[in-house]
């Protein structure tokens, strides 16, 4: 295989992994295009508390089916603030609507603060409780007074909501933050008010449309969903489709593991106490474009006057997996690499430990591509050489091609024979970059994935890692330097395919102006490495056919 074939097939590997990626966003089942009335979380929610299945309920006393309180058109709120994040809680069901996150800017304007739980999605936080007149997500509560803010030397923040129940009993709703976390423990205090035992359960969901974030490139593809892990089933990730008609499967009871929604470096996740029994759920909202994700969790039978609590934890933030990690088992898959994940969650790891040297992701990037550089340097050297060898025999082929130009089999046979003569294996300039391409996607799904690249600058014009190269220098760098890789490989004789070689590092330049800025890095540094490394081997083997001719004559 010749040099221009060997760059078909690389422009060909990695055009082909573009469209499956497109394809698959491309056909992946569109949620319900009907959208729900915004400006009132209260009436978005407006969905019934879910039903537990039998095996969730327990044998002694059965919960009877829930009754939703009336709907609150325009329910109070307050905002309470920590070192992290500013969160709106509404008065019906205590829900946190709205969820702005200091650490992090929105895509498409990078003077306001990101926003992950909002009206705009229908993005909220619910929870209720189901059994005889107990509240909802639907019901109305009162906030017990106390702080609003996270004070200095404080480590976390209470907010205690009250509601009363239909049998004479309280219940209290109860958020904690915490400093320096993006986990709210969301905990119900039941008081049986009754002369009879009830066996109440609880529920938590997360509620979101259908659409795709804001400033989601279109060359690219990042999931957005309803995702669930058990030890059972692992991790699962759910279509809104699937989700709309009922067909979704997963893993729905359990004594471990969470339920959570996914979008491109954000995830809010529910997590119960491990080994408590758990139902997870999925349904579409009728008539909005709005689906719940959420888990049951019995709660311990309450005799009459006697109290019981039941709690999980929500994390809602960034996927710094770290801190994923620390929160649940598994829960650190959100950051999803696919069927490459044994390949990238080193090179992450290995990026981030070179972050913690030089202090910029950027710089990061650069360093762990020559790394990556040299582990591959000897497979790259014999690629170059047996690319720089068919260079040299370039114009003995020309001269064959010429000669047995209306023969195709004596032509192939004399070509073989010369290959076999020089001892250049036509397959040895293709193979050793076809080992390294798992490892290039890996990388680029690394890139594509890690939040820590939101908003870290590089250098200079170079804001924001994640977002494409605001004066499209980078990606005018990369065509420059693949233009030069073509010049450094032999000219193919075919004018088409010569015109048609000239034309790959526009039409990629092209692709790369959208981008994000780290992995048009990591491209300019990879290729920058390769021209030297290539030029030199070149030079050398050049220099020894050179050498070898003078001696001959």
């Amino acid at each position: 295989m010749d040099t221009r074939r060997l760059i078909l097939v690389m422009i060909f590997t990695f055009s082909s992994f573009l469209l499956w990626e497109n394809w698959q966003k491309y056909n992946q089942p569109k949620p319900a295009a009907e959208v729900a009335a915004a400006g009132a979380p209260a009436a978005a929610a407006g969905s019934d508390a879910p039903r537990p299945s039998v095996s969730l309920q327990p044998g002694s006393v059965t919960p009877p089916s829930a009754t939703a309180a009336p709907a609150v058109t325009a329910a109070e709120t307050f905002t309470i603030t920590t070192d992290l994040v500013q969160a709106t809680i509404s008065a019906q069901g205590g829900d946190i609507v709205r969820l702005e996150l200091f650490k992090y800017k929105e895509q498409d304007d990078k003077e306001k603060n990101f926003v992950l739980f909002d009206v705009k999605h229908q993005y909220f936080a619910q929870s209720g409780l189901i059994g005889e007149g107990l509240p909802t997500h639907r019901s109305t509560f009162r906030r017990v007074a106390g702080p609003s803010e996270l004070a200095d030397g404080s480590d976390e923040l209470q907010i205690r909501l009250e509601a009363d129940a239909a049998n004479g009993g309280k219940v209290a709703k109860i958020l904690t933050f915490r400093r320096n976390s993006y986990v709210v423990d969301i905990a119900w205090e039941i008081t049986n008010g009754s002369a009879q035992p009830i066996a109440p359960h609880a529920y938590f969901q997360i509620q979101r449309d259908g659409e795709t974030p804001a400033g989601e490139s279109k060359m690219m593809m990042t999931y957005t969903g309803p995702t669930v892990y058990t030890e059972e089933g692992k991790y699962q990730k759910l279509a809104f489709s699937d989700v709309a008609s009922n067909s979704a499967k997963f893993v729905k009871t359990a004594d471990n593991g969470w339920v959570s929604m996914v979008q491109h470096y954000f995830v809010a996740a529910l997590v119960p106490p491990e080994k408590t029994p758990r139902e997870f759920y999925m349904r579409k909202l009728d008539n909005a474009n709005a689906y719940q994700a959420g888990v049951i969790v019995p709660v311990a039978e309450i005799a009459p006057g006697a109290s019981a609590t039941s709690a999980v934890k929500l994390f809602a933030g960034p996927q710094e997996q770290a801190a994923l990690k620390q929160v649940a088992t598994g829960l650190d898959l959100v950051v999803d690499y696919g069927w490459l994940t044994v390949v990238a969650a080193p090179i992450f790891w290995a990026l981030q430990a070179i972050y913690k040297l030089v202090g910029n992701w950027g710089w990061a990037i650069v360093v762990l591509t020559v790394i990556i550089k040299g582990i591959f340097f000897p497979l790259s050297a014999a690629s170059y050489r047996s690319m720089a060898k068919m260079r040299l025999l370039t114009p003995r082929l020309m001269q064959l091609k010429e000669r047995y130009g209306d023969d195709k089999q004596r032509l192939n046979q004399e070509m073989m024979k010369l290959y076999q003569t020089e001892k250049v294996n036509p397959l040895g300039g293709c193979l050793p970059i076809l080992i390294q391409i798992p490892v290039f996607i890996a990388l680029y799904w690394v890139l594509l994935g890690a939040v820590e690249m939101r908003d870290a600058p590089w250098i200079l014009w170079i804001k924001d890692m994640a977002s494409p190269d605001p004066y499209f220098i980078l990606p005018v760098i990369m065509i420059i330097s693949m233009i030069i890789q073509m010049r450094l490989n032999p000219t193919p004789p075919d004018p088409i395919q010569a015109k048609v070689m000239m034309a790959m590092p526009f039409i990629f330049g092209v692709m790369f102006l959208w981008f994000p800025a780290g992995l048009v890095l990591y491209w300019v540094v990879n290729n920058v490495l390769s021209i030297a490394q290539q030029w030199q081997i070149t030079r050398m083997i050049e220099a020894g056919g050179k050498a070898a001719n003078d001696a001959k004559a």
